[in-house]
């Protein structure tokens, strides 16, 4: 059976990674194929996951000046159809969007187009969405693009933000409730439609 060969990049923990680690091994990420995790420093928890799951795993340091180039080598080496941004900090440059010339999806920990662009990240997400005061919040899995969350949305879901809330019980209710969820449905619709023109291709 084709499925799309997918790269997974990741900054820190890596629950989302987990998230989609789980969903392939219960069928509902079903034409995709984790192939890949880059993990932009050394020592983070997703390499562990990364390991356990028997995925293959590149560490490359975001902060080294070849860093972009490093990872195209790493996408073109492993022959990956797909990019999936997992709690990825950094920001991939117009050129290598360009370059790798295939779909990047990105999941976002708030309802876009609130709280989101340069410097929403994290917790700083969350902690805007409690100073501003909204009832419900969220996370949206995106299309990348060179404006920073600015690519077509794929999926989106709410969370109720609750009396007594912190940014930290915030950011867990919307990882449980929204993200962990989100992520690999949207990895899943976009690995199909990848699936579909390889076999229009074949």
């Amino acid at each position: 059976m084709l499925t799309a060969r997918i790269a997974v990049v990741v900054s820190g923990g890596g629950t989302n990674l987990q998230a989609l680690i789980d969903a392939q091994a219960r069928g509902e990420l079903k034409s995709g194929n984790i192939a890949l995790v880059i993990a932009d420093k050394a020592g983070i928890g997703a390499i562990a996951r990364a390991e356990k799951a028997g995925v293959d795993c590149e560490v490359i340091i975001r902060k080294e000046p070849d860093f972009e180039e490093k990872v195209l080598s790493a996408l073109t080496e492993h022959r990956i159809d797909m990019v999936v941004l997992a709690g990825f900090l950094g920001i991939f440059s117009a050129d290598l969007l360009r370059r790798f010339g295939k779909p990047m999806i990105n999941i976002h920990p708030a309802l876009i187009p609130s709280f989101c662009g340069k410097g929403f990240y994290g917790l700083r997400v969350h902690q805007a969405a409690l100073d501003y005061g909204v009832k419900v919040t969220g996370a949206t899995v995106h299309y990348a693009s060179e404006v920073v969350d600015g690519g077509q949305i794929i999926l989106q879901k709410a969370v109720d933000v609750l009396p007594g809330d912190t940014a930290e019980i915030l950011q867990r209710r919307v990882m449980e409730q929204a993200e962990w969820v989100l992520l690999p449905q949207a990895a899943e619709i976009v690995a199909a439609q990848i699936v579909r023109e390889k076999e229009l291709n074949v």
